[in-house]
């Protein structure tokens, strides 16, 4: 099966009661689109927000900047929880930039490198962090711990080469590291399995700066213990 890009969604900022902008605003309803969306770096975190122009981050503090300038989930991902939850999941309502088909985001290793399209080139960062308006977006009870205990959290991207991308574009796998940090070993590291932390070093630099420092905690707190 082709890895191909199912969909372009971009969100603008919109009222919520329940969300963690200081301003009351959320880019999170992310709709597709049918045109052409450039993609480039947006700049450093608190200032940067999307990668995607005609995209709307509103919480700088927490979303957005350079290591998340882009956010991938699975179409397969979200056929899953339609299922569970049984209801329907339209491209973009988790608030993904892009919506995949044909390859396994959560199995996508930190640091892996993805072409879409002609010029696009993005790079693994880290898994999406459930936050409140994630689940007051979603209305579901107990969100947060249903979506953290099925490790499907979808990838952030930084963006090394910037380039125009649509829906349909194929996507490419260009580089994949040979660790076994992958999406969803860092997600289940950082959440329900602490016992696998002391390995996320092992993917080095290509982590989310913040991680980076995290890992490089749980590192030195491992080998204190192994003392």
């Amino acid at each position: 099966m082709l890895s191909t890009l199912l969909s372009v969604n971009l969100g603008r900022a919109a009222a919520s009661a329940r969300t963690e902008s200081p301003d009351g605003l959320t880019g999170i309803d992310k709709r597709p689109t049918p045109d052409p969306v450039a993609v480039s770096a947006p700049g450093p975190k608190g200032t940067g927000g999307s990668g995607l122009a005609g995209d709307t981050i509103c919480h700088l503090r927490h979303h957005g900047g350079d290591d998340q300038a882009v956010y991938a989930y699975a179409r397969e991902d979200l056929d899953h929880w339609e299922t569970t939850l049984g209801r329907k999941l339209t491209n973009g309502v988790f608030g993904e930039n892009l919506t995949t088909t044909g390859i396994d985001v959560n199995d996508a290793r930190v640091g892996e490198r993805w072409r879409i399209g002609p010029d696009l080139l993005i790079e693994v960062t880290s898994p999406r962090i459930p936050c409140r308006t994630f689940a007051t977006w979603l209305d579901e009870r107990g969100w947060i711990k249903r979506f953290t205990n099925e490790a499907l959290p979808g990838a952030y991207f930084r963006v090394i080469r910037p380039g125009v991308i649509r829906a349909g574009d194929p996507i490419e796998i260009v580089h994949r590291p040979g660790h076994e940090v992958s999406v969803a070993f860092l997600f289940r590291a950082g959440t329900t399995e602490p016992e696998l932390r002391p390995r996320v070093l092992a993917a080095g630099d290509a982590l989310h700066p913040e991680i980076l420092r995290k890992a490089r905690k749980w590192a030195a707190e491992g080998e204190r213990v192994s003392r």
